[in-house]
């Protein structure tokens, strides 16, 4: 609870949460195609992780993972202009599995979307995330248009009934059931602590220990690359052999 609230105290405005790209890696031998199982897409394919959700091929020989944010603009982009082809062109190939860790850059107002994108199966993670981010500019507008007595009364407010505001600020719950979440649970899933402290503590740990300075943060079978765009992802995953 005392991580939560050390988030809580940071503003709304949501700053910059990218970083500088890089060099490329060393290119590799291109990896073999597998198939997924019988009636079965290696893109529909999905499964909750130690830190994430995870979607293809879970021996994929290619294995790139992104901590990102949902409120974050640069993720946003690289998802609206990337996750069609990644999933598409890669994840279905068997030759790359793809995993979304949450990483809350913003601090608290990361949690609402974050809490109620795992609010339903793993089968529907990605299709919610990918939804999210289509929609995630009027989320951020609503956000920062919050009144001033209402982002005084965040300060004060216990963790989950800040979260609440924040998400009925966002038309977060109405997002949610439109897409087939019921208002019940979306709400208990608003109030998942287990979850909460899981995300909080991972944001800490990553930062303390060099892992994310930013997001997105791409990770490539291990190593972190330094890429913000679909541009500049694809090469690389072409280069370890995708």
């Amino acid at each position: 609870m005392k991580m939560l609230a050390s988030l809580l105290v940071l503003p709304l405005a949501l700053a910059g949460c990218s970083k500088e790209a890089g060099t490329p890696t060393a290119p590799a031998s291109p990896a073999a195609a597998v198939a997924a199982p019988a009636g079965q897409s290696w893109t529909e394919t999905a499964a909750r992780t130690a830190e994430g959700t995870i979607v293809g091929n879970p021996n994929a020989p290619i294995k790139l993972v992104e901590y990102g944010s949902r409120l974050c603009p640069t993720c946003g982009a690289l998802a609206r202009e990337g996750f069609a082809p990644l999933l598409d062109k890669y994840v279905k190939t068997g030759k790359v599995s793809f995993e979304y860790r949450e990483f809350l850059v913003h601090g608290a107002p990361d949690l609402p979307p974050a809490l109620l994108g795992n609010c339903t199966d793993p089968s529907t993670f990605f299709p919610i995330l990918e939804q999210m981010y289509q929609a995630q500019e009027g989320f951020n507008t609503k956000l920062q248009a919050m009144p001033q007595p209402m982002q005084q009364q965040l300060q004060t407010a216990k963790p989950v009934d800040a979260i609440r505001i924040m998400a009925e600020q966002m038309g977060l719950v109405d997002f949610a059931k439109q897409r087939g979440i019921p208002e019940a649970k979306a709400r208990t899933c608003l109030a998942d602590m287990k979850q909460i402290d899981r995300w909080t503590k991972q944001t800490q740990d990553k930062s303390a220990d060099g892992t994310v300075t930013g997001t997105p943060t791409l990770i490539l079978n291990g190593k972190k690359i330094d890429a913000l765009s679909w541009g500049q992802l694809e090469p690389l995953l072409k280069a370890a052999g995708a």
